[in-house]
């Protein structure tokens, strides 16, 4: 019932498609742990990889699915000491070094866009 945004259509895509896989490991308890987090569920965190000319930074790749504006933050428990947008070749664009708040990165999305972040790791 409800929109597919209300259904959680896009994250239940998601589970169906990319499953988790249970790895066995020792009995040891261990804290709850993520890499990254979104404020907004209709924004999909699509990829994350190593950059390709910089050992110290990562590539995050977001986008709208809900056909909508919409503002998120993108929190993340690694060692980030810059954030700025790059286009798809990774290359930083003009006018897109991101302020690195409490909350984390603030991001602004019209319908559908995509971002790509160059993340800085400190060493």
């Amino acid at each position: 019932a409800g929109s597919f945004q209300d259904a959680g259509v896009i994250q239940c895509a998601y589970n169906l498609n990319f499953p988790l896989h249970a790895v066995p490991a020792s009995s040891a308890e261990c804290a709850a742990w993520s890499a990254f987090s979104l404020s907004s569920a209709a924004v999909v965190l699509e990829a994350v990889k190593r950059a390709e000319d910089r050992a110290e930074a990562l590539v995050v790749r977001l986008y709208e699915a809900h056909g909508s504006t919409a503002d998120a933050w993108l929190q993340t428990s690694l060692p980030v000491k810059e954030a700025m947008l790059c286009d798809l070749l990774e290359r930083p664009v003009a006018q897109g070094r991101l302020p690195l708040e409490k909350q984390g990165v603030r991001l602004s999305f019209t319908p559908f866009l995509v971002l790509s972040l160059l993340l800085v790791l400190r060493q």
